[in-house]
């Protein structure tokens, strides 16, 4: 089975009540969306948007920005378009259909480079997660920013607890992925960027942010 064909099966039916069970446990996506430095004129990029959930809120505040969202899910697209006509938001947020690791220039929602791209709770489900990286840095400018909020080891959480929510996550396709983060901090050895990572809630999420030199 394709990735696209997998992402339909999975989200065919949640799409329609994704954001209301979501919140539940994908925590820290509005703390990541406050963080992130968006300046009038940018071109910000979500790569696995879903919903548009997120790029609604960054509609909401800043409305002088470039926003584009993609993702692999045809059945999420069509939601989360349907949410930005009914905000009247469809003009001002650009969708494309897509995978993360095959986004470049022929795949870049009518601009050539980004200021900021990221990533929420989308690279865990995402096998290819450092092809995927490098296909955001390649499209990202010099000085641009990518920023990651996912799940993180949940090292610090009680065993049982920890053991439940793999196996429950499993089910989705959802895992930690620690060498998304081992791979961050190699291509910042090698001086491709600035990293920067913190763990939140006992490590059950981890933020991210990498500054392309």
């Amino acid at each position: 089975m394709d990735a696209v064909t997998e992402m339909n099966r999975i989200y065919r039916y949640q799409r329609h009540f994704y954001d209301l069970t979501r919140k539940s446990f994908l925590f820290g996506r509005d703390t990541l969306l406050r963080r992130m430095r968006i300046r009038a004129g940018d071109h910000v990029l979500e790569v696995g948007c879903g919903t548009a959930r997120n790029l609604l809120k960054l509609y909401a505040c800043h409305r002088h920005a470039e926003l584009y969202g993609l993702d692999a899910s045809t059945e999420m697209l069509e939601t989360a378009r349907q949410k930005l006509k009914r905000r009247r938001a469809h003009d001002r947020v650009r969708l494309e259909h897509g995978l993360a690791e095959e986004l470049s220039q022929s795949l870049t929602l009518g601009t050539r480079q980004f200021d900021v791209i990221f990533f929420s709770y989308s690279l865990s489900m995402i096998p290819a997660c450092t092809a995927s990286i490098e296909a955001a840095l390649s499209s990202l400018k010099p000085g641009g920013a990518l920023y990651i909020v996912d799940f993180g080891d949940q090292a610090r959480l009680p065993s049982l607890l920890r053991s439940a929510l793999t196996r429950w996550l499993g089910l989705f396709g959802v895992r930690h992925r620690p060498e998304l983060y081992e791979h961050l901090r190699a291509l910042e050895a090698k001086g491709a960027g600035q990293l920067t990572t913190e763990a939140f809630a006992l490590h059950y999420g981890m933020f991210a942010s990498f500054v392309k030199n």
